[in-house]
This record gives C-alpha cells, sequence and structure tokens, in this order.
C-alpha cells in the first residue's frame, strides 16, 4: 500500500470523528512529499527521523510531527498494514523554550505605516490595516480574523460573534469604539468583497488566506524593521498580536491599579481559553510589566495599600 493512501484513510477517519485535524493533516502530507510517494514497506527509520529533525534544532513542532505520526503508526498497526514502526521511540530534548514575540506600541505603528499596496500585494492596504488591528485590538486567533463574516460584526453593539472557533467554541468578543470604527468603515468601503462570505477578502472577492496574510506580514515586519536580535530562529509572527494584546491588558492593569487577578480570569473567556493556564501562556514578562508590578509592590509595602 502507498504511503499516501494509508495517511487518507486515517485523516478521514480522524475528521469523521469530528476532529478539525487541519494540522496533523499538513504534517502528514509534507511527510509523504518528504518520503517521496513510496509504498509503506520503504518507509526507513533514517528517512523519518531526517524528516523530524528538519533545518534547525529541536522545537516544540517537532513533538508535533512526532505524535502526529505516532498516532498514524498506531492506526496501521492496528490494521495490519505494517508490521513496525519507524519512528524514533523517545523524543530528544526541546532545545528551548519559545517566547512570544511582544510589540511596543512603537512598533505596532510602525507596522501600519509600513501599510501600501506594493506590500500588501492582492489585497487592499485597508484590509491589511483592518486585519491587524482585529488581531491587536480584539486578540482575535489569525483564523478566527480570516473566517469573519459580516453579519459578525455587530457594529450598533460593539460586538463580534466568533463562531466554531477552537475547541468548537464560540464567543461574543465587546470591542472599544476604536475598534468599532475601523470595522464600520471597512464594512463601507469593501466593494471588491461584494456577494463574498467574508469580511476580509482579497482584491478579487476570494477570502483572504493564511499564507497570503503571513506573506504580507513579513513584508510589513522587514520594512517596519521589526526584528528579534540577530542569530535568532524565530521572527515576530502575526500570532504574536494576540500575545501581545494579553500582555498589554495586564501591563495597564498593573499601571492603573486594577484587580490583576480578576483580569485572569476575563482574559481568559475573551481570548476563548478553555482553562486559566491557558491564558498564562499569554503573558510574557516584559520590562515594562517588571516596572509596574515593582511600582505596585513598593506602593504597598511603603504605604500600606491593599490595591
Amino acid at each position: 500500500m502507498k504511503l499516501r493512501h494509508l495517511i487518507k484513510q486515517y485523516v478521514t477517519l480522524k475528521q469523521s470523528l469530528g476532529f478539525r485535524f487541519r494540522t496533523e493533516q499538513r504534517i502528514l502530507k509534507g511527510f509523504d512529499q518528504a518520503m517521496g510517494g513510496i509504498t509503506l514497506g520503504q518507509v526507513r527509520p533514517v528517512a523519518v527521523r531526517t524528516y523530524l529533525d528538519g533545518r534547525g534544532p529541536v522545537t516544540l513542532y517537532w513533538l508535533r510531527k512526532w505524535g502526529t505520526l505516532r498516532g498514524l503508526y498506531r492506526f496501521a498497526l492496528a490494521r495490519g498494514m505494517v508490521r513496525r514502526c519507524p519512528l524514533p521511540l523517545r523524543a530528544p530534548k526541546v532545545a528551548a523554550h519559545f517566547t512570544p514575540y511582544i510589540y511596543s506600541q512603537s512598533e505596532l505603528r510602525r507596522l501600519l505605516q509600513a501599510i501600501t499596496p506594493e506590500r500588501t500585494n492582492g489585497v487592499s492596504p485597508q484590509t491589511v490595516r483592518t486585519l491587524l488591528l482585529l488581531l491587536y485590538g480584539a486578540g482575535l486567533r489569525l483564523s478566527e480574523a480570516l473566517k469573519l463574516e459580516p453579519a459578525d460584526v455587530d457594529v450598533p453593539a460593539h460586538l463580534l460573534h466568533v463562531r466554531h472557533s477552537k475547541f468548537f467554541k464560540s464567543r461574543l468578543v465587546p470591542i472599544g469604539p476604536k475598534l468599532t470604527k475601523v470595522l464600520a468603515d471597512h464594512l463601507a468601503e469593501r466593494p471588491a468583497c461584494a456577494g463574498s462570505r467574508r469580511f476580509l477578502c482579497a482584491n478579487k472577492g476570494t477570502p483572504v488566506s493564511r499564507a497570503t496574510a503571513e506573506r504580507i506580514f513579513r513584508a510589513l515586519r522587514l520594512a517596519a524593521e521589526v526584528k528579534r536580535p540577530t542569530g535568532c530562529r524565530y521572527q515576530p509572527r502575526l500570532h504574536d498580536l494576540r500575545h501581545t494584546m494579553a500582555t498589554h491588558c495586564w501591563v495597564n492593569a498593573y499601571r492603573t491599579g486594577a484587580d490583576v487577578q480578576a483580569l485572569l480570569v476575563n482574559l481568559s473567556v475573551y481570548l476563548g481559553h478553555v482553562s486559566l493556564s491557558g491564558t498564562q501562556k499569554y503573558l510574557t514578562i516584559t520590562p515594562d510589566l517588571h516596572r509596574q508590578a515593582g511600582a505596585r509592590f513598593a506602593r504597598y509595602a511603603l504605604g500600606g495599600s491593599h490595591e
């Protein structure tokens, strides 16, 4: 049996059980391409390890690929399609913990200023600006923003309706007056999207794909000179706008004397997480957060305040 036929059966089964399985499907497709369209019996442990290792250090994505392939081979072994599993028995130690990039206000402004028709080729500058402000202003996941429909944007109520997102959850997302105006302006000026189901669409009226959004963002990031120090493997991502929103809310809570613990609960609901631990991963310790937390402790220790 061809490897691709096994993968097709496995993906079909998982999706029939209600799993989205999109990332896993991409991993399995890449695995088949890396193996060269061979049969199951021709898959060798050395080739599998080469695919898993890729070109850089071991990351959490290595573990994601390994786990996905383990599921595939459990499926195959249980049905007698293969006699052995060519995967490594153990996963290597992950090199370093990934830290999201937290944009400064200055960097956010430079990204917006970098939006030009030349850099957003195929998508209007207004659409790209609206996308970036959605990701930061409402803390949406990229997939959530790209799947929004015009009916999901309730301008009079200052609400977004995010439908069937991660973990198959839907939620209402309140938005502020500035972001509401941005979305209202976009609704009024999207002639290319006439008849399209998507709130954000390309110049031809087709939905904006994840690959297109990430390609445009790379161009903006380079033009705005927003980057990690030389030698870092990971550069700032679109998804980091969501991390930035959560961290900026955290800093502002310390700055204004708000209830930080209550904020964590509210953020968890707002971001669509299933637990507080998921939200905690979005909170990155920045120099500004250190300063604000230190200032609050100083006020408490020296002034006896319980704020």
